[in-house]
């Protein structure tokens, strides 16, 4: 996969990427949102990248790819679609010194036809902490409209959630 944005690229994840998804993975809103994609070392960064990478190859992901800026090539984090019990979900992170320059709303608006169209699918979930604000906003921004807020198992704890719902847009013409 390729997506360009004005500023960004997307693109699938390379064997070279492992030095930066581990130090983007070590940022403090990682380790506070999403503790289980937060690789210590290089070499566990490594096995994760490879292991993603084989997951192109299959229909049940997950599906994860890098976000680059367009300018300098940097990986600067990821957009990805997972399959969980219900449906499929969609995560992102931007490493925290690219955050608040609206880089994930961006990542999020290419990615989401993209994908869905990929993966023939109509409907994708968002779900995130009631208090990972950024997050919500994203998210809302992005089309997506909340169907819960309230207790939720989140990353094996209960949680305090917000669930959300991206539906595609239909490219079906009226017929009148």
């Amino acid at each position: 996969m390729r997506i360009e944005t004005e500023r960004l690229i997307i693109t699938d994840l390379t064997h070279d990427m492992a030095e930066a998804v581990h130090l983007n993975s070590l940022d403090e809103d990682v380790r506070r949102f999403v503790p289980d994609e937060v690789f210590e070392t290089l070499e566990t960064a490594r096995e994760v990248v490879s292991d993603l990478i084989e997951c192109y190859d299959t229909e049940d992901g997950p599906f994860v790819y890098a976000v680059l800026l367009k300018e300098t090539g940097e990986n600067i984090g990821y957009v990805q679609l997972v399959a969980i019990e219900d449906g499929w979900e969609i995560g992102y992170h931007i490493a925290k010194r690219y955050t608040k320059r609206g880089y994930a709303s961006e990542a999020l608006r290419a990615f989401l036809p993209a994908i869905s169209k990929t993966h023939g699918l109509s409907e994708i979930i968002g779900i995130c902490l009631a208090d990972n604000r950024a997050s919500v906003r994203v998210l809302e921004k992005c089309g997506f409209r909340q169907t819960y807020r309230g207790p939720g198992q989140y990353q094996g704890r209960e949680r305090e959630i917000v669930r959300t719902l991206w539906t595609a847009p239909s490219t079906k013409e009226e017929i009148v």
